[in-house]
């Protein structure tokens, strides 16, 4: 087993993968390590988005955009507090950047539709991938085998490896052993967030949060703790996107999952989705709705309630992140909403809707009931409802009486739980993604990217995080090969 390469990458997610193909194909020698037996990391599970300004697919729609103007749209995402603490000069020299990778992505074989509109961006910015983001990791991964890289999954790292103070490798445990691997250029964090970390969020958001899961399990703050441990600067680690309540994913992959993601049929694909029939369209849109998107609050507005497995009522639905909060204390940390009649009726056409990506499309009651049978039952009564979920009849009862819900038939949407979806904490990083450490030095040897090298940046808003996962990840590549001692 070789011991000494140029660069190492901690992560074989998006950012990861994407910095162990961009140094290799500049001619560094390349590690990528991966602790779980698959690659993936958070961009492996998600939609897929990539959003950027003054792109191909922009100017073939005839699209007229500018940097100013995406700078300018993506400060509206976030609420005003959470957005003032943004990296202004980070964010828009990462959203310069941002065309390049896609074109990268592109040129390597990746096939995108659109681009989608998703306010408040003035204009379509939102380039989807084909199929899904799984594509993203095959590609990646096929590219990196081809130019020579190694990669060990099932691998984890244990501690950087100091020289003095330079970073100059990584312990990593491999087959039960330890191992110690160098990097003559430097070692790349790319180890994702830490939305599945009880520790971290309990530590830095508050205890009352640490029941509460992540989207993405694996998500456990690995390489923040390897930056922290020598002494790099950590930076809005209590800012997270949730709580939120979703449903729980279905446990069959979507027909979508099962698609190719690399060869003729893909690229095939990008050509014919923009010319698919609207309705083959809207059952595309409708599928990713009712799989990816949370409830809305106008739900417990207009009176839903929500009950756990025994069939109690256990928060104020309205107060949020309390009623996260609550969920997360409940048996199997689930719950289900509750919908009599009039809720059924009301939330089965517009203006009210169970999901939505505004303006793209929105998802109601007969949406979850076809398309998610796991998550949405509905019956003539209580009973009916209650026996399809091994509820106890009694409580259901007494809880819907008690709340005014009196009348069927009903709707269970349900089981639901608490999750956090991203987290914006990372380490601080100046445009080399160096590491700093507390007094704003660079840490030699230490590069950090994705989600590990955040460094302030708010990226609230469908694409970002993935498009700055790879962006980062492609620059640092480069810039480590360059830089080859």
């Amino acid at each position: 087993m070789e011991s000494e390469f140029d660069v190492i990458v901690v992560g074989g997610g998006g950012s990861g993968l994407a910095a162990a193909v961009s140094a290799a194909e500049h001619g560094a020698s390349v590690l990528l390590l991966e602790k779980y037996a698959q690659l993936g990391g958070a961009t492996g599970i998600a939609v897929g988005s990539f959003t950027s300004n003054r792109t191909r697919m922009q100017t073939g729609a005839g699209i007229k955009d500018s940097l100013d103007d995406h700078v300018e749209d993506a400060s509206l995402f976030a609420p005003p507090e959470i957005e003032a603490r943004n990296n202004f000069e980070m964010r828009r020299w990462f959203l310069d950047q941002g065309a390049d990778t896609l074109h990268w992505l592109m040129d390597m074989g990746l096939n995108f539709y659109g681009p989608n509109p998703e306010p408040p961006n003035r204009v379509p910015r939102m380039h989807n991938v084909v199929p899904g983001a799984k594509a993203y990791i095959t590609v990646l991964h096929a590219r990196l085998i081809k130019l020579g890289g190694t990669v060990l999954t099932n691998t984890p790292v244990l501690s950087l490896v100091l020289d003095s103070d330079q970073v100059t490798g990584v312990e990593a445990g491999v087959g039960g052993e330890k191992h110690v691997f160098s990097a003559t250029s430097g070692v790349v964090l790319a180890a994702g967030d830490y939305t599945n970390s009880s520790a971290l969020i309990s530590r830095f958001k508050g205890k009352e949060f640490a029941h509460i899961e992540g989207i993405s399990e694996r998500a456990k703050g690995d390489g923040h703790l390897l930056a922290e441990k020598v002494g790099a600067q950590l930076v809005n680690m209590d800012v997270t996107y949730g709580p939120e309540l979703r449903f729980v994913p279905s446990k069959l992959k979507t027909f979508q999952q099962l698609l190719p993601t690399r060869g003729p049929l893909t690229k095939l694909m990008g050509l014919v989705v923009p010319l698919m029939p609207q309705f083959l369209m809207n059952m595309m849109i409708k599928r990713l709705l009712v799989t990816w998107q949370h409830p809305e609050d106008a739900l417990f507005d207009e009176g839903a309630i929500l009950v756990n497995q025994n069939g109690e009522r256990f928060c104020q639905e309205k107060e949020s992140p309390q009623r996260e909060i609550e969920i997360a204390k409940q048996p199997g940390k689930i719950g289900y909403i509750l919908l009599d009649k009039s809720l059924y009726e009301n939330f089965s056409q517009w203006p009210n809707y169970i999901s939505t990506a505004p303006k793209i499309g929105y998802a109601y009651v007969d949406d979850y009931l076809k398309l998610r049978p796991d998550v949405a039952v509905r019956g003539a009564s209580l009973a009916e409802i209650a026996q399809k979920r091994s509820i106890p009849l009694d409580n259901l009862q007494k809880s819907a009486e008690e709340c005014g819900l009196v009348e069927g038939p009903w709707v269970l949407l349900g089981p639901a739980k608490a999750y956090f979806t991203n987290t914006e904490g990372g380490v601080v990083i100046n445009k080399k993604f160096q590491a700093l450490d507390l007094e704003g030095n660079p840490i030699s040897g230490l590069y950090a990217v994705g989600q590990n090298g955040l460094s302030g940046q708010i990226l609230w808003g469908h694409g970002l995080h993935i498009a700055w996962a790879i962006t980062s990840g492609r620059l640092v590549g480069k810039l480590l090969a360059d830089e080859r001692k």
